[in-house]
């Protein structure tokens, strides 16, 4: 008979809204437990947000100094990227990332429980939450359980097993020629062609990344414009800037098959609109890059009752107004990725940390859904919070632009980065700030004004009445709100 144990919580997945879950109710009390059947820090530390941006550094790096360096008075006539090396800094990375979740489980209390889970029943009937801990396949894909080893019951369960990529129904990922982005971070070589489906954050990503060390690269998008949850003028200049750089683009095309062979892929892309044309694309790798769905292979047990809709668990916060993340099932929560859009990591934790809050009674302001910043942290960087103009638009809202490009800012100019620009959504008449739209270098850090301003209802003249100082990048952010009155300085 497996070992039995009790906690007050467990919690089932150990990212950045699994572990940030655990760490919060821990603090309050709550005697704690994280079962990971892989490497603790999730997806988002180890094969996501944290070791592709490594990779992107040093795409960025190599970019500047090599391909654009005679701007800057430098020469690399023999200038070589070792692509295994840059592939082991990443991973470099991740590892001591990794480390750190775990000093930080120790330090807060927590036990750490290596294994997959798969929850048996709920907390009906006074009695708790069980849950089988077995023995974790290495399947990064499609993980389930062995033998079950030991026996685990909770007051509470928090399910944070985020999501994983969807696969083509046609062309599953092979780990060679047909690839997600978990395997796009460790290729064993540099492919010469890459065909990317799909221009969402991560497709884009893996796009900038190859093309800037010498892949050609092809992008593939069913729909008619790039970056599509951007606003439109965003996703005109990023198509613009990636097109520059040596990205090729086929928007408005569907991916009908993926034939491999010993050599590589042949991907036929369909147009969108008129079924007749048709077209062939060679490469040695594709990368679909088409979206996620909730990871919870083998974690619901036979009998439960766990309600899940188009991919993802059901939970209160698709209906109720301060949502405690409860599922179908008594005693069983979910937060992050596994629940649905937006699959963000900040998401996650902010999500993670209302649920425990409210669990143990405390009041929370909760998530606010509308204010939730996105970044895409290609060259140049694209970022954004609140709405588009067309969703203003749609929404009949009165509203205002200000629009102030990189090219008449004099930081941008004194460190070569003038493409892009900043745009701000302002209500009419008073200026609040409803949508903040940023393309251009250090758009992720500059995003963050604007996640403050909309969240203590900021009008065009809080920031406008706020100095920013010179030179800096920031000051696009000011003379784009001066922009919304129609007076801007230096432009």
């Amino acid at each position: 008979m497996p070992d039995s144990k009790h906690y007050d919580l467990v919690v089932i997945g150990s990212g950045p809204g699994g572990y940030v879950g655990a760490i919060r109710a821990a603090q309050m009390g709550m005697k704690t437990a994280v079962i990971e059947r892989n490497r603790l820090g999730g997806v988002c530390l180890n094969w996501g947000c944290i070791p592709s941006k490594a990779l992107l550094h040093n795409a960025e790096l190599w970019s500047e100094a090599v391909t654009h360096g005679d701007q800057w008075g430098f020469s690399f006539e023999k200038a070589t990227l070792d692509f295994q090396k840059a592939i082991g800094r990443s991973r470099g990375v991740a590892d001591k990332l990794n480390t750190g979740v775990g000093f930080l489980l120790k330090k807060n209390k927590i036990d750490h429980i290596e294994g997959h889970a798969t929850i048996t029943s709920g907390a009906e009937g006074g009695t708790p939450c069980s849950i089988d801990v077995s023995s974790a396949d290495e399947n990064y894909y499609h993980g389930t359980g062995g033998e079950v080893r030991e026996t685990i019951t909770a007051d509470k369960i928090i399910i944070a097993t985020g999501a994983a990529p969807k696969e083509l129904p046609f062309a599953p990922f092979n780990g060679t020629t047909i690839v997600g982005s978990h395997d796009a971070m460790v290729l064993p070589k540099q492919p010469e062609n890459l065909v990317v489906i799909g221009s969402g954050a991560i497709g884009m990503e893996f796009a900038y990344f190859y093309n800037a060390i010498g892949t050609k690269v092809t992008v593939v998008e069913m729909l008619d414009r790039i970056l599509p949850v951007e606003d439109e003028d965003v996703s005109k200049a990023a198509l613009k800037a990636f097109k520059k750089q040596g990205i090729t683009f086929h928007v408005g095309s569907m991916t009908t098959a993926i034939e491999t062979d010993g050599q590589g892929a042949t991907v036929t892309i369909q147009d969108a609109q008129d079924e007749s044309k048709t077209q062939q694309l060679r490469a040695d790798v594709v990368l679909v890059g088409i979206g996620v769905a909730g990871r919870f292979e083998g974690l619901i047990g036979d009998g439960l009752d766990l309600q899940v809709e188009r991919g993802h668990i059901q939970t209160d916060a698709q209906s109720a107004d301060e949502p405690t993340y409860a599922t179908s099932v008594p005693g069983i929560y979910a937060i992050g990725d596994v629940i649905g859009p937006p699959w963000l990591a900040h998401v996650a934790s902010e999500e993670a940390v209302t649920c425990v809050e409210r669990m143990a009674g405390h009041h929370t302001l909760g998530v606010d859904y509308n204010s939730i910043p996105g970044c895409t942290y290609t060259n140049p960087q694209v970022a954004s919070i609140g709405m588009t103009e067309r969703a203003a638009r749609d929404a009949g809202v009165e509203y205002t632009v200000g629009t102030f490009p990189l090219s008449a800012l004099g930081k941008a100019i004194a460190v070569g980065q003038t493409e892009g620009f900043v745009k701000i959504i302002a209500s009419k008449p008073y200026g609040e700030i409803l949508g903040a739209h940023i393309i251009g270098k250090d758009a992720s850090e500059l995003i963050h004004e604007f996640c403050l301003a909309i969240r203590l209802e900021a009008t065009a003249e809080d920031i406008i009445s706020t100095m920013h100082a010179h030179p800096t990048m920031a000051e696009s952010i000011h003379e784009a709100a001066l922009g919304t009155e129609s007076r801007a300085i230096n432009f």
